[in-house]
């Protein structure tokens, strides 16, 4: 496909400004707005709003690279252009991915400098002249993204157990999905880049992905909030440490049974949006680590034990509400039991009893 068929189709056009446009506005929107719009309850990592701008504007200058090149077609102006990819956006990714595990131990710098040789690669093919270069820098560059995203495989299941361990409420805390995306656009991406036939529908597909890649970011960072203990994801505090080789602490795991059940059951304390391991830990008295031992000795997360007891609640409420002949709803009782999302409720639902809702409702109507 020659790029002079592109910039004769007013529809292409047009929609290849519109997309410069929309990451343009979306990077200044990042960068310096202060609150969110989609989800202004919800206080985003900074780093991560960065990551996101970042990203924009390599999609930004990525299409005005490519326009250049449309209008001035050669062999070293397509070199630029492709080496340009490549270099701004790896890097992007890398830096949005690792900033949504929000680990303060996993600097992002010592990964980007992975990218050095491709860079000089790139740098020599146009120096030397020799466009054969670009193919081990491209190359060199893909390997490395392949070695990344087995890194983020085990980061992102490590991320999952973790919050698992430590929050009650997941939603929009998990980020497998967004990665998974994420990493889908970048490989169709190098595909888009190395064809030999870029046709105009290809063109067109790849910036509709633009797209949606831009909206996903937005909502991912305006969704995602910033989780006060991610910090201690790696390791436990000095004063934990302390705490747990002293010799009561056998003694203190054994009163924990205990408090829970009159502070957090009877208590209803599970009925606490959000309530994290954290802040249940203050409520009955002991630490985070002391509480997440507990719960690891009895072989369940955190937020299986917080589920059971809001299913658990909810089974009640319904009970109660058919034999007193009240009229409800599943959204309502669910909300009542301490969910604010009827789909998380719904799936939490179906992998504690075996059954949906609806279905479980069906078979017990006294």
């Amino acid at each position: 496909m020659e790029a002079e068929v592109l910039l004769k189709d007013i529809f292409f056009v047009f929609l290849y400004g519109g997309v410069m446009m929309l990451n343009l506005v979306g990077a200044l929107y990042l960068l310096f707005r202060r609150g969110n719009a989609i989800a202004p309850e919800v206080t985003s990592p900074v780093l991560l709003r960065r990551w996101a701008a970042v990203l924009m504007i390599a999609f930004l200058l990525s299409h005005l690279f490519w326009f250049f090149y449309a209008n001035n077609p050669s062999p070293l102006n397509y070199a630029l252009v492709c080496g340009m990819d490549i270099l701004m956006f790896i890097p992007a990714i890398v830096g949005f991915q690792l900033s949504m595990l929000q680990d303060r131990h996993r600097p992002i710098w010592p990964i980007l400098t992975l990218m050095l040789p491709a860079l000089v690669l790139f740098v020599l093919s146009i120096v030397r002249d020799d466009y054969s270069l670009q193919i081990p820098a491209t190359l060199y560059a893909i390997f490395w993204y392949a070695l990344f995203a087995v890194f983020m495989f085990f980061g992102v299941r490590s991320y999952g157990r973790w919050i698992r361990d430590n929050y009650a409420d997941l939603e929009n805390k998990e980020i497998w999905q967004s990665t998974l995306v994420i990493a889908t656009f970048l490989l169709f991406f190098v595909i888009y880049c190395i064809s030999s036939e870029k046709s105009i529908w290809l063109a067109y597909v790849f910036q509709i992905i633009s797209i949606v890649i831009v909206v996903l970011v937005i909502w991912r960072v305006e969704t995602l909030p910033q989780l006060s203990d991610a910090s201690l994801m790696e390791a436990v505090k000095p004063v934990e440490e302390t705490q747990r080789t002293s010799a009561h602490a056998s003694a203190i795991q054994a009163t924990i049974g205990p408090l829970l059940e009159k502070n957090c059951e009877n208590g209803q304390l599970y009925l606490q949006h959000d309530l994290s391991l954290t802040q249940l830990a203050h409520a009955i008295g002991t630490n985070r680590y002391y509480l997440s031992q507990y719960f690891a000795g009895q072989g369940l997360t955190y937020n299986t034990y917080i589920n059971n007891l809001r299913i658990g609640h909810f089974i009640n409420l319904y009970h109660k509400a058919v034999a007193e002949g009240q009229t409800f709803t599943a959204q309502q009782l669910a909300f009542e039991s301490g969910y604010h999302s009827y789909s998380t409720f719904g799936a939490v639902f179906k992998q504690l009893t075996g059954k949906t809702v609806t279905a479980w409702m069906q078979e017990h109507p006294e």
